[in-house]
Order: C-alpha cells, then structure tokens, then sequence
C-alpha cells in the first residue's frame, strides 16, 4: 500500500516538477536586481511597445486576447517608449487617447495608420490630423497635447523604461520583477508562455 502512494505522488508531481524547470531566470526572463513597486492590488502586467515597431504591430492581436483572458487579478498596462525623438509623438498618440478616453480607438488606428497606411507621424501637424480624423476637435486635442498630464506620463513612462532595463519591443514586465522579451523567449507566444508562468508564480505567493 504504501508503495502505491509513494508512486503515486511521484506521478502527480513529475508534470509540477517539468512545468517549474520549464523556464529559468537568465534564459527565458531576467530578474530585476531592484523590483519595481506598485500601489495596485493586482498583478501588473506592462507591455512595452512603439507604434513604429512592425514586431509590436504582429503582437497586438496575441496581445488582446491574452488580455482578455486575465482575470480582475491581472491588470495589463501597455508602456508607449521613446528610444529617440522620432518615437516621441507616437508615445504622445498613446497617453492623448488615454487622456481624452478614446485610446480603445485610436490605438489600432494609430498602428494601421503606420504599418497599412505608411503614414510617418512624426510631427504635431500630422498628430492633429491623425486625432482629428478620430473626431477630436483642434481644441481638444491641443489642450491635451500641451497638458502636464502629458509631460508627467511621458517622464514616468521613460523612467519604467529604464529602470526594467528595456532595450527592444515588445518586452514585457511582470509584477515590477521579471523583465521578458521576445530575444529571450523565442517568440511572440513564448512570450505569453513565460508571462503566463509568472503570473502564475506571483499568483502563488
């Protein structure tokens, strides 16, 4: 009898001991050699992205379903970077629709814009007309392009972005603790794979 139970135990917990060593720190994610504190009660989850990135572009449709797939204890929040001033107004695109609360719209229509249009945004004139073909008025649209709102998640977008050591997009941080990015992970569903394994871990604590 007891060799029944100790060989079943070890049946029930081969697949815990595979799915643990599945990924490690260093190969399929990095470690934070200081994590990054969040005032929410939820797993943070934020994607780093650039509307100029084709890799990104590929990645939105994964992305939203995987988004989707979270439950209210999983909250994803999407990081506009600015590797160099031509990044800058496609981040400034970003936090105007989150500002003005139309970003569910104008955030698919900014990457079609770039990767099907082939529209170069890069200047306040073509940022207007882009939002202005989203039906904000001139007025609104410079009130928010000129907001401190603007200016102060630009900076603290930029400080995320440094301090999770980012250095491509799409990547991906974990509860402020675990920097993955598709180098690291194979793919853009190896990704996923390894976030969800995180969450997982974090979820455990």
């Amino acid at each position: 009898m007891m060799k029944t139970i100790l060989k079943l135990a070890v049946i029930w917990l081969m697949p815990l001991t595979a799915i643990a060593a599945e990924y490690e720190a260093g190969t399929h994610y990095k470690v934070l050699d200081r994590p990054i504190k969040s005032n929410s009660d939820a797993i943070i989850v934020n994607e780093f992205f650039g509307y100029s990135c084709p890799h990104c572009n590929a990645f939105v449709p994964a992305l939203h379903n995987w988004s989707k797939q979270q439950s209210d204890s999983v909250r994803l929040v999407e990081v506009p970077v600015t590797f160099g001033r031509s990044w800058e107004n496609y981040a400034k695109a970003y936090y105007i629709g989150l500002q003005l609360g139309i970003l569910e719209q104008t955030h698919d229509a900014m990457y079609n814009a770039v990767h099907v249009e082939k529209r170069r945004i890069l200047s306040k004139k073509a940022l207007g007309k882009f939002f202005a073909e989203q039906g904000v008025s001139e007025a609104d649209f410079e009130n928010a392009y000129n907001s401190f709102d603007l200016q102060n998640k630009l900076r603290q977008g930029k400080n995320l972005t440094v301090r999770a050591k980012i250095t491509s997009v799409p990547s991906m941080l974990v509860n402020g603790k675990y920097m993955v990015d598709i180098n690291m992970a194979g793919s853009p569903e190896g990704m996923l794979a390894v976030v969800d394994y995180l969450v997982a871990q974090e979820q455990a604590k």
